[in-house]
């Protein structure tokens, strides 16, 4: 039923200006539609345009009810939108102005920013707006962060975030043991600086965090009970899906989708397809991008394998990559940017060689697919934790003492991962938790609903 125009909330809507976390509030704000709420999205200039060109070849991807407005991010033309630290410390002086002068304007109530945009519950006292939190990683991820004081207390690190023990952090029974060397914030920075920078953030704005009127989280609450436990007015609402209209869902994408591989695999046997993705940050060498090809061919299976224009850093000529298209064009097909939910829903998929970024880790666990586990950075570690070590849905790729993942542990695991029926089971298990949290009456579904009448009382 249609919500009378003058009840409608308006709310804001705020991600950090990466794909990871623009695409998760981008599946939020359609949901909250769907609810009668009004959504302004906002993006950085940059990421925004990048957004107009991606959708370019789509009509209706934008719905009525979400507004798409940008901002600055304070970086020049050519500055390093992947040096994360540079990025974010910039932001708060580049944006509150803007945003406070557009909630005034609109007399907006609500914003829901994303974790790393904490910065703006400063807002709470200078623009009578009230302000919920959203957490792009896991609860557990979100624990951890606000564990960082009693880790520096303890001695497993220092203040700057430099690992002085390497002790493996289980905050509970039921979360993800990780290693202090792959904590989210080790992995995060590949400098000292940068480390310095982020610990330097989170100890600012760990009780910030604690402020907001709730936290909403990209999970549920019967895979991370222990960790939610942890976590002040958590809301778990997840696993988010993109609407299942694929021109909707490119309203969060960076780049245009491919979707010509859903044909493709609609001609792959059932349950015989790698499929490969690595998300939006990871980089390879020409080593590792090599070695990981070879891997692919060496199992004989058909693979889908997403390469975006950046994925590699310049050193793998255009030249090989098209050679190699064409040695395994009867098996495998290569795309720049793959509708991921879509290609995981499909019953020709029999594995995710995944980065175990949040949004992935959550897709294929949705949609009942076990998973490779090659993690990059930040909270991909924990991730991985939680896939091999907590829910069995997965199996992790181990390097070599060169750092390089070879063809034959690709190959080795591959026949591993698809003959472990203990890690099928798991896999249909979680898969049913996921589908039922967020069915009518499910866990998740009552909280989108308590999150959409808290959106509307004030």
């Amino acid at each position: 039923m249609a919500v009378p125009p003058s009840s409608q909330p308006h709310v804001m809507v705020l991600p950090f200006p990466a794909q990871g976390h623009v695409m998760p509030l981008m599946e939020l704000s359609h949901r909250l539609l769907d609810h009668g709420v009004e959504v302004d999205f906002v993006n950085t200039d940059i990421n925004h345009d990048r957004v107009l060109k991606a959708m370019a070849a789509k009509t209706g991807a934008v719905p009525d009810g979400i507004h798409m407005v940008s901002f600055p991010d304070g970086m020049g033309p050519d500055g390093d939108r992947t040096d994360i630290p540079m990025l974010a410390n910039g932001l708060p002086a580049a944006m509150l102005g803007p945003l406070e002068e557009m909630i005034r304007s609109k007399k907006i109530k609500w914003v829901i920013a994303d974790v790393s945009m904490n910065w703006v519950l400063e807002l709470a006292d200078t623009a009578g707006v009230h302000v919920a939190l959203f957490s792009t990683f896991s609860a557990a991820v979100l624990a951890l962060r606000l564990h960082v004081p009693k880790l520096i207390e303890d001695g497993i690190l220092d203040e700057c975030g430099t690992v002085m023990r390497n002790e493996t952090i289980q905050l509970s029974p039921t979360m993800p043991p990780v290693q202090a060397t792959e904590n989210p914030w080790a992995r995060l920075g590949n400098s000292p600086d940068k480390m310095r920078v982020f610990i330097k953030n989170v100890l600012k704005s760990n009780p910030a965090i604690r402020l907001a009127t709730t936290v909403i989280c990209n999970s549920f609450e019967e895979i991370e009970s222990g960790a939610l436990d942890l976590l002040p007015n958590a809301l778990p609402v997840g696993p988010l899906e993109a609407p299942p209209a694929s021109s909707a869902s490119a309203a969060g994408h960076f780049w245009p989708e491919d979707a010509t591989c859903l044909a493709w695999l609609d001609a792959q046997t059932s349950g015989s397809v790698i499929y490969v993705a690595f998300g939006s940050f990871t980089v390879f060498d020409a080593a590792r991008f090599e070695e990981l090809a070879d891997g692919l061919e060496l199992t004989g299976r058909p693979f889908l394998w997403a390469v975006r224009p950046n994925f590699t850093d310049g050193v793998v000529g255009e030249g090989w990559l098209d050679a190699f298209k064409r040695r395994v064009e009867r098996k495998g097909l290569v795309v720049g940017w793959a509708p991921q939910q879509r290609v995981l829903s499909h019953p020709s998929i029999a594995c995710f060689l995944s980065h175990c970024g949040w949004n992935s880790t959550m897709e294929g666990l949705r949609h009942g697919v076990p998973f490779l586990c090659w993690p990059y950075f930040a909270d991909q570690f924990c991730n991985q934790s939680y896939v091999c070590n907590v829910w069995g849905t997965g199996v992790k790729l181990l390097a070599d003492q060169r750092g390089v993942v070879t063809k034959e542990e690709i190959n080795t695991k591959v026949a591993q991962l698809l003959c472990d029926d203990k890690i099928k089971a798991s896999v249909a298990m979680w898969k049913d938790a996921a589908c039922a949290s967020i069915a009518e009456g499910g866990s998740s579904h009552v909280n989108l609903l308590k999150l959409v009448n808290l959106l509307r009382a004030q």
